[in-house]
């Protein structure tokens, strides 16, 4: 695997569900909107620890697009296929393509949490980047985040320890994170 593939990498995807799509300029007001509903339950997320309007959602939307057409990650914003309602936003960042392996990140709208479309999201996206001939997808997460732990084991993602002092978190205190990660069947 490397860069040329991710940039060639399928741009939409669809699962039983939903659509999913790379960010663009029209998705900036669910975005927002999904965002500012959501804060109370985004305390572990640095851009989502405060309030954005629709001109912070369309540069973010915009950098994410960006930063897949330069082959730095994947991103998806995920949509109920029959309404369109905005479900939240799944990535594949911090490759390293002599291994292969990246990590998932995934944000979900609180007005579906519960409801197993942020699993079939994460799954979809997973799906796709094993399918790009990746070895592994870690997920690191706070280890107080107990929703963001429970998700990675709903994955089928193996917790594999903990990282002591890791990393800030957006309040910038030291925090534990705990590594999971999936293994490609393919590639094992």
């Amino acid at each position: 695997m490397d860069r040329q593939r991710l940039i060639e990498a399928p741009r939409r995807l669809q699962s039983e569900h939903l659509i999913l799509e790379c960010p663009h300029a029209g998705h900036a007001g669910a975005v927002a909107e999904s965002l500012n509903r959501s804060l109370p339950g985004l305390r572990f997320i640095a851009w989502g620890q405060q309030a954005r309007d629709a001109a912070w959602a369309e540069r973010f939307c915009l950098r994410d697009r960006e930063l897949v057409d330069e082959g730095d990650c994947l991103v998806f914003n995920a949509f109920l296929a029959e309404t369109g309602a905005f479900v939240g936003r799944i990535d594949l960042h911090s490759f390293d393509f002599e291994a292969p392996r990246c990590e998932i990140g995934y944000v979900g709208d609180s007005v579906h949490q519960g409801r197993g479309l942020m699993r079939e999201a994460a799954l979809a996206v997973m799906h796709a980047g094993f399918a790009l001939g990746l070895a592994r997808i870690h997920a690191l997460s706070d280890a107080r985040n107990a929703r963001a732990l429970q998700f990675a084991l709903a994955l089928g993602m193996v917790r594999e320890g903990v990282l002591h002092a890791y990393e800030r978190d957006p309040q910038g205190a030291l925090c534990d994170m705990v590594m999971f990660a999936a293994c490609n069947p393919q590639a094992v």
